[in-house]
């Protein structure tokens, strides 16, 4: 029998695509090594998420196709993970490889929590996560993360974010006391985005996750006009008011150039913790048909559930993914993975194939 040869293995790898690029491993320059021994075939996969949806898939594809070289008996994958930018690695912000707006049409839907849970479960998966409260009449991501009264460090003209739950944070609301009411003018609100985007030392991240507030207005239009930013995300709860108002902030971020990555139904049921019933209370369905009408992904629901609702006020987002029921959890974790999986989409959509390097 003829010896297996490492361009055998790489000739197969060409026919495995990734389920979400519709290209093949070796032509997205995700194959990093190769290694025969006999038998037996090692081969390092480099994702383009540590979220990645379809490991998988991917990793039986793989499998499958390497085990049709005659003579291989025995298949080893090694996986890694690298976020590839999707935006230009330069000016003040060119250490952040994507920067992803959280809006809503409207208040009272959960925003600045999801924004929290996909900060957070990315940073789970691995990746390198910044979280920047924009909101800034009612910042509430310092009670969320549970930094209530920190301040952040200024040194020379920068300034540095606060680090908390693996994330790093900026805010409005670390910079002024807790009750102080903000009544600024769009102009003012347009400095201080401004600041937080260019003067906060954010380092090398993988992902920015930018709580917007709500609405249509000046912070969004700030964003669009400041830096490139590989998109946006909608939240919105099932019923009809919210729904409508969803379709309007989809509407804003096209006229803004920024692509809408998906939207996300937040308070989508109620499922009772003692006897299991599940109640729609604001209906069910109302994002996905949104998604559906406007030809937007749909990134999936999370439930109504009083366990996220009291990690957010005591500040701990970690314990939604490791004290929250399992179906909350699994919820959530789905969510963070087709985001992550659309922002690796919208990266890819901008590259041109890469040079296969293996090692």
């Amino acid at each position: 029998m003829p010896s297996i040869t490492r361009e055998d293995v790489v000739n197969q790898l060409r026919t495995v695509n990734d389920p979400e690029l519709h290209q093949d491993l070796v032509t997205l320059n995700m194959v990093k090594e190769v290694q025969v021994d006999g038998g037996l075939v090692r081969v390092g996969i480099e994702l383009t998420t540590p979220a990645c949806p379809l490991r998988g898939q991917i990793g039986a594809d793989v499998e499958e196709a390497i085990k049709r070289i005659p003579g291989v008996e025995q298949v080893e994958i090694e996986w890694g993970a690298q976020v590839r930018p999707s935006r230009p690695q330069t000016g003040e912000m060119g250490s952040v490889k994507n920067v992803i707006a959280i809006g809503s049409g409207k208040g009272g839907v959960g925003k600045s929590t999801v924004a929290v849970l996909l900060a957070t479960g990315l940073r789970r998966a691995g990746a390198t996560v910044g979280l920047l409260d924009s909101d800034v009449y009612g910042p509430s991501i310092p009670t969320m993360i549970g930094i209530e009264g920190a301040r952040p460090e200024i040194r020379g003209n920068k300034i540095l974010p606060i680090e908390a739950c693996g994330l790093r944070i900026m805010s409005i609301g670390l910079m002024v006391e807790r009750d102080t009411a903000l009544i600024w003018r769009g102009p003012m609100v347009h400095g201080v985005v401004k600041q937080f985007l260019e003067q906060v030392a954010w380092g090398n991240l993988d992902y920015l996750i930018v709580d917007l507030p709500p609405g249509t207005g000046d912070v969004p239009l700030t964003l669009a006009q400041s830096i490139p930013m590989t998109g946006s995300v909608t939240v919105c709860t099932p019923q009809d008011v919210a729904v409508n108002d969803a379709r309007r902030a989809v509407r804003m971020y096209e006229q803004l150039s920024i692509p809408c990555l998906g939207i996300i139904e937040n308070m989508s049921y109620y499922l009772c913790p003692k006897c299991g019933h599940r109640d729609e209370l604001f209906d069910h369905g109302g994002a996905l048909a949104a998604a559906q009408e406007l030809g937007v992904p749909y990134l999936g629901e999370i439930p109504l559930n009083a366990r996220l609702r009291k990690f957010g006020d005591e500040g701990t987002p970690e314990k939604a993914f490791t004290d929250a029921d399992d179906y909350v959890v699994q919820a959530i974790g789905r969510v963070v993975s087709a985001l992550a999986g659309q922002i690796s989409i919208r990266g890819e959509l901008k590259r041109t194939a890469p040079t296969l390097t293996i090692e």
